[in-house]
């Protein structure tokens, strides 16, 4: 997600870490009638519900819209609805399975984005996160709560809906009669348009878009690298005017998917669309259907990072959601390094270590980082965790990870933690417990050092030759009293008397102070040292 556009926006707190619900959702069946024109809408929610604990109501997330009536297994029932929540009640068992069915209508303030493209042409999109989805779905509106999802969209047919999952069907209806104003398409015609998503995701990330969009097919990608064993059928829709720049870098597509396929696990959805949209980010990875910034395609489309980065949520983010909003890192940050992983693929290595030494200062320099830790379960502003922290950060220390365990260990515990977590929620816990057992050590040091404290290391290093003993002393402090000190494996390229270049890596302790001899013999003292000549430390260098 979301290199966002606009960061200064309010949404309404919401608690980090909640208890476990009474109820969770299986299913949502969602069935919405759009205006020929204004912004109110009618909606038909039927949820199928498990009861998971002792409760006799029902509550769930909604607000703007009013509910005329609530069925229990096909009965009336009484509700109670104020600005935020609607209360069902129910008699239930623990572990009795209800459908629930809700009739509401009227005119949403956000989360649904109704208005108009620079054309002037009726539009609408979806823009769930982090908490949004309740202005227009009611939900248990948190990460928590995964469900699979069916959309059913009565809109003019001028319009072409996509949503999540596989297509169903489209099908031409009768006029009903003008909906909200003038007449949305030739003669009021107005089209059914129903799609499936069969694996479970957050509400955050159910969505649909209604707008006039053209279709460009990008074929069958990533062949036998589905889940279903199949290929990926990846599409874009843009505004008819901009069909004319594709597919630019979204030729590269394919190759995404296929890449991330091969290293983490096979793709797990029907099919991948990328959307020209309205909304609030640069990039949303809502499951099976990112949604870009429209302006992007009125200059030269998406980027080739942004495509990359809103890609490998599909397995971060979306398919292992993170359970509670203070481990959002482990979307964000795995987005990030995944993608830059992807660019050493496509760009090579020179490109990566440039891209991760940018990400490095970027981080140095970010007061978020300095403030406070990735793991951040105190943050109540939702908006506030999409920062430096859990992108930048975040990836950053999977990447020292990487460096620390090798890639052996690396890549395959974190394909251990997607199978084991695939469409259900994690923790950083489960992460840290799935690379440990690849990598045979414990990790548990590491990952409250990068990720539960704020900061980074900051070292100044000298070095003295010892002819005596032919080696090469390293002087390693930090002195710096802001925070603890870091313990880490260093890298040094040390250049001897005729210009050869020896790699050789140390283990730092976290001490203020240390001096550690390099495990290398040198008859003569060497031209030159390079201190983390790989970019693979997250630290602020100094020379004494």
């Amino acid at each position: 997600m979301r290199f966002s556009l606009v960061l200064a926006v309010v949404v309404a707190a919401a608690p980090i870490q909640s208890q476990q619900p009474a109820f969770h959702v299986l299913d949502y069946d969602l069935s919405l009638t759009l205006p020929d024109a204004g912004k109110r809408i009618e909606g038909v929610a039927k949820l199928t519900v498990r009861r998971l604990r002792a409760a006799d109501t029902l509550t769930l997330d909604l607000e703007d819209l009013k509910v005329e009536r609530v069925l229990v297994g096909g009965a009336p029932v009484p509700f109670a609805q104020d600005a935020r929540h609607l209360r069902i009640a129910t008699r239930a068992a623990r572990g009795d399975t209800l459908e629930v069915v809700i009739s509401y209508s009227g005119v949403p303030t956000d989360g649904l984005i109704i208005g108009a493209d620079t054309a002037g042409r009726w539009i609408a999109f979806g823009d769930n996160w982090p908490n949004r989805a309740r202005h227009w779905i009611p939900s248990i509106d948190h990460p928590s709560d995964k469900s699979t999802v069916t959309w059913s969209v009565n809109a003019p047919s001028e319009r072409r809906v996509v949503a999540n999952g596989r297509l169903l069907e489209e099908t031409p209806l009768a006029a009903p009669g003008n909906l909200g104003g003038s007449t949305g398409g030739a003669g009021g015609a107005r089209t059914l348009t129903r799609w499936r998503e069969s694996r479970p995701i957050p509400v955050y990330l159910m969505t649909i878009a209604a707008a006039p969009l053209a279709r460009f097919d990008l074929g069958a990608t990533a062949c036998g690298l589905a889940e279903s064993g199949g290929c990926v059928p990846q599409q874009v829709y843009v505004a008819p005017e901009q069909l004319h720049i594709l597919p630019g870098e979204f030729a590269r597509a394919g190759d995404i998917v296929a890449f991330y396929s091969r290293i983490i696990g096979p793709f797990p959805y029907e099919k991948l669309a990328h959307l020209q949209s309205s909304t609030r980010y640069g990039g949303m990875e809502n499951a099976s259907a990112i949604f870009y910034a429209d302006r992007l395609f009125r200059t030269r489309g998406a980027p080739a990072a942004l495509i990359a980065h809103e890609t490998a949520h599909q397995w971060f983010g979306d398919a292992v959601t993170e359970r509670e909003w203070g481990h959002v890192w482990l979307s964000e940050g795995f987005a990030t390094y995944f993608a830059a992983l992807w660019s050493r693929h496509a760009f090579g290595d020179s490109t990566f270590a440039s891209e991760m030494a940018q990400t490095r200062a970027q981080i140095l320099r970010d007061p978020a980082v300095a403030a406070r830790p990735v793991i951040d379960t105190l943050q109540t502003d939702l908006m506030s965790l999409l920062n430096a922290n859990s992108y930048q950060k975040g990836g950053w220390t999977l990447h020292m990870l990487r460096s620390l365990i090798g890639d052996s260990a690396f890549f395959t515990g974190v394909r251990d933690y997607f199978v084991a977590h695939k469409h259900q929620t994690a923790l950083t816990d489960d992460l840290m417990q799935a690379v440990e057992r690849r990598a045979g050590v414990g990790l548990g040091w590491f990952f409250d050092q990068w990720l539960r404290r704020p900061g980074f290391a900051r070292i100044t290093t000298g070095w003295r030759y010892d002819g005596a003993r032919r080696r090469v002393v390293l002087d390693v402090a930090q002195a710096d009293t802001r925070s603890e000190p870091y313990r880490f494996p260093l890298t040094v390229a040390v250049t001897d008397a005729a210009g050869g270049v020896h790699r050789v890596r140390v283990d730092v302790p976290a001490q203020r102070a240390a001096l550690i001899d390099l495990p290398l013999e040198l008859a003569t003292q060497p031209r030159a040292l390079i201190i983390d000549p790989d970019v693979e430390l997250l630290a602020e260098f100094r020379e004494k």
